[in-house]
């Protein structure tokens, strides 16, 4: 193997001329994501950022990120200190245009475009993806789908060149819509050296220095409070949970880590004092914290909850099995491969009683998994009513389960083999002159 920089020149032992061969090998494969801003701490972005670390620690990547999903008050492009010239981050506001990312690809020359979150936010990518293609190839981290299927979606899938699907729900969806291009399952990871079981006396202490969540029963709730979280119908439901006459309801405690005031969510501390929630039993953490201190929080909680009507995977669930805390969620998306393997249960699944659709005009046709407020008592006070060693029998089988299935080890690997093969397979370039989009109709 040779190693040459554009100004030497090399022969071979038969003394002849050998450098048109282009033998350049340490020109790294450089990366352009789109995602939400890989450093904020949403599901997408979170996931992102794991994907990119496992490229860059091979020493063979460099990644361009443009961050996006928010209202950025600092546009300054950003060098992450631990990848020096190798990570470069350019924040965008709300999902970015043709023009920024033409202008990327035609100044950077990236040899991959890696495009994670709902499609259906990006009208405009697909609506350039024939002329990017024609020189990069582009892979899509596909965040969530649902059954039935919307066709259009298949105009998506076949505007990739691979897919990676985050589910086997969606992996299936994109194996019978778009069976032409190239799919892979590769669920999210948890990094079990932060989120962990944390010890007696850590707990005790966190305990001991938060008195409204000390001598209760705690249901955690961590999620943005987007109207699919079903933020409200969570409150106005654990109200009702308060009055079975099998529950004490100085004893327990619904703790919600999110934003009350997210524009795209319910008004939360308006809902609390309108439902007549007393002192100690709904309490609000608002502030963003690290991921060490959220594996703290998982640890005091007896319980995590999630019952989005839709979830392309849940990552809140999977850091609480990885904290040894068991699950009670929604059986949709992603979810449901969380909350049990098909033999063993890790928590407690409610089946869906009904599947609404809703959307816009930008966005229709969301299928949306509903469960009943009554399946939902029955799981709270299920969990509610299990013995200490029951639980924690859940989430010693949680903990095994995730470190099966969802191991930051596997996952790296994974992503570093698909993104060689892509650049090995796929090219980029000069190499993909004869590039050609081939759609098919599904009938």
């Amino acid at each position: 193997m040779l190693i040459v920089s554009s100004d030497q020149v090399l022969v071979n032992s038969t003394g002849q001329n050998i450098v048109n061969e282009e033998i350049i090998l340490d020109k790294k494969i450089t990366v352009l994501t789109i995602s939400d801003h890989p450093l904020l701490p949403s599901g997408v972005g979170i996931q992102t950022k794991y994907v990119i670390e496992a490229l860059l620690q091979t020493g063979k990547f460099k990644v361009i990120s443009l961050g996006g999903a928010v209202k950025h008050q600092d546009y300054t492009p950003k060098k992450v200190e631990q990848y020096g010239d190798d990570w470069e981050i350019y924040p965008i506001d709300g999902y970015g245009n043709a023009q920024i990312v033409n202008a990327f690809i035609d100044d950077r020359k990236p040899d991959i475009l890696y495009f994670m979150t709902d499609p259906r936010f990006y009208e405009w990518l697909w609506a350039i993806d024939d002329s990017i293609r024609e020189n990069v190839p582009m892979i899509y981290y596909h965040v969530w789908d649902n059954y039935p299927y919307p066709k259009f979606n298949q105009r998506y899938y076949e505007s990739n060149d691979v897919i990676a699907s985050i589910s086997k729900v969606t992996s299936d969806i994109v194996r019978t819509v778009a069976p032409q291009v190239e799919e892979h399952y590769v669920p999210h990871a948890v990094d079990s050296k932060i989120f962990n079981k944390k010890s007696t006396e850590e707990i005790k202490t966190v305990l001991n220095n938060n008195p409204p969540l000390r001598d209760r029963f705690v249901f955690f709730w961590n999620n943005r409070n987007a109207r699919r979280k079903q933020t409200g119908s969570l409150l106005y439901w654990f109200r009702d949970f308060l009055e079975l006459p099998e529950v004490d309801k100085d004893k327990v405690c619904l703790f919600l880590h999110t934003d009350p005031n997210d524009p795209h969510g319910q008004p939360l501390q308006y809902l609390i004092e309108e439902l007549g929630f007393s002192e100690g039993e709904v309490v609000l953490s608002t502030n963003k914290l690290p991921s060490e201190q959220m594996s703290m929080l998982y640890n005091i909680a007896d319980c995590t909850v999630n019952i989005s009507d839709a979830e392309g995977f849940g990552l809140a669930t999977l850091e609480s099995l990885s904290c040894g805390t068991p699950i009670i969620v929604n059986m949709t998306g992603g979810l449901q491969e969380q909350v049990t393997d098909g033999e063993r249960w890790f928590g407690i699944g409610i089946q869906p009683s009904s599947k609404a659709v809703i959307g816009s005009q930008n966005v229709p046709y969301i299928y949306e998994d509903r469960i009943s407020k009554e399946d939902f008592l029955n799981a709270l006070l299920e969990m509610y009513q299990k013995t200490p060693e029951q639980r924690q029998k859940l989430g010693e089988l949680g903990q095994e389960h995730v470190q099966q299935n969802y191991s930051f080890e596997a996952f790296n690997k994974q992503w570093v083999d698909i993104m060689t093969s892509i650049h090995e397979n796929h090219g980029s370039w000069e190499t993909r002159k004869n590039y050609k989009n081939i759609r098919v109709e599904i009938l």
